[in-house]
């Protein structure tokens, strides 16, 4: 039983098609939209690639860039192909073709649907990449003489003057890690060299953070050293000490600035993909209901058109026994009859010995 049957009349059909051909039109716009957003979120993410651990995350823009231009193809070529069906004798032309452009539409339309979930599940895989690559640019935060990371100490203190925030997770990150370069230190200094032979690893840890680090909004100067001491500056429990830093960690910023974005491009994937869906199952009905006017061999008469021409279940049984067929079309090896004379060979030879004998 054919799943999805609707009858058509000539009108109907003809209708049908020149709808499908303004769909497949504006489906072209929306390829262009989806290649525009895939563009997009690559220039955001490859904008803060130096705090990223990893750049797999990238294949979510790839994704949408090649859907986008195949969108642009495969609905251009469907736009003529559907105002071409409304002619029966033109149909003939692009019969063979029909089928195929078919299921090149529902591979695209897949990748559409595969593309707005990866914005969805892509953030976990996103906030472990930001975790431990702002982990290592805050560890060669102080390298700006050395090659290869002389850019880090901008990069991150622009991330924290933008996003507003200081740290991986908070500014108490940077209590662990040397952020000062040791040409800045004073190796006279007996304090200096007392905190350096203090840690194991010979870092010069101190509880201060950058000066992006602090708030705007402070009423005071900023306060970005000593932080631990409260009696080390004047009035510092009086105040808010909330105003003197950003206290979100840069990782939740981040991560929240492209949630929002994957989230948006996200919802804007999943409409295209229901239009999509929508010109793919025309275009299913356009293309049974022809073929059926083809087999009656009446232009003018009514037609049926489906979805599927049988069950869900014995297409799938179908399938599935024409894949087994195939696979025993080259099991020749184990063919009884293999290098055995047939019979008709068997009685030639003796005939042509009889002939040989008479001639001689």
């Amino acid at each position: 039983m054919a799943v999805g049957k609707v009858t058509f009349t000539k009108t109907e059909r003809e209708k049908l098609a020149e709808v499908l051909w303004l769909l497949n039109w504006i489906s072209v716009v929306t390829g262009a939209i989806l290649f525009s957003l895939g563009l997009y979120l690559k220039v955001e993410i490859q904008k803060w690639q130096e705090v990223m651990l990893e750049q797999s995350i990238l294949y979510v823009p790839h994704m949408l860039i090649v859907t986008g231009l195949a969108a642009c193809g495969i609905n251009f070529m469907g736009g003529k192909i559907c105002l071409d069906c409304a002619d029966t004798y033109k149909f003939l032309r692009w019969k063979l073709v029909l089928m195929p452009y078919v299921i090149c539409t529902f591979f695209f339309t897949s990748c559409v649907l595969a593309g707005a979930l990866m914005c969805y599940t892509v953030r976990s895989q996103l906030e472990e990449s930001l975790f431990l690559g702002l982990r290592s640019a805050m560890r060669f935060y102080k390298d700006t003489d050395t090659p290869g990371r002389c850019y880090l100490k901008r990069t991150v203190d622009l991330l924290q003057i933008e996003f507003q925030c200081c740290g991986n997770t908070g500014y108490r990150d940077w209590f662990q890690v040397q952020w000062i370069s040791n040409r800045y230190l004073d190796m006279t200094s007996s304090s200096v060299v007392d905190r350096l032979r203090s840690n194991v690893d010979g870092r010069y840890l101190m509880d201060g953070v950058p000066f992006s680090c602090c708030s705007t909004l402070s009423p005071r100067p900023c306060i970005q050293s000593q932080l631990s001491n409260t009696s080390a500056h004047f009035n510092y429990d009086q105040q808010s000490q909330s105003l003197n830093l950003w206290r979100k960690g840069c990782r939740q910023a981040l991560l929240d600035h492209y949630t929002g974005i994957m989230q948006s491009i996200g919802l804007t994937v999943l409409l295209i993909w229901m239009f999509e869906l929508l010109v793919l199952t025309g275009v299913r009905y356009l293309q049974t209901a022809m073929e059926n006017v083809i087999r009656l061999g009446d232009p003018d008469s009514e037609s049926d058109g489906w979805i599927l021409e049988n069950s869900l279940v014995e297409t799938a049984r179908s399938n599935f026994d024409i894949i087994k067929n195939l696979g025993k079309c080259y099991q020749v090896d184990d063919d009884p009859n293999i290098n055995v004379p047939s019979a008709a060979v068997e009685q030639e030879v003796p005939s042509r010995q009889v002939q040989k004998s008479e001639s001689s």
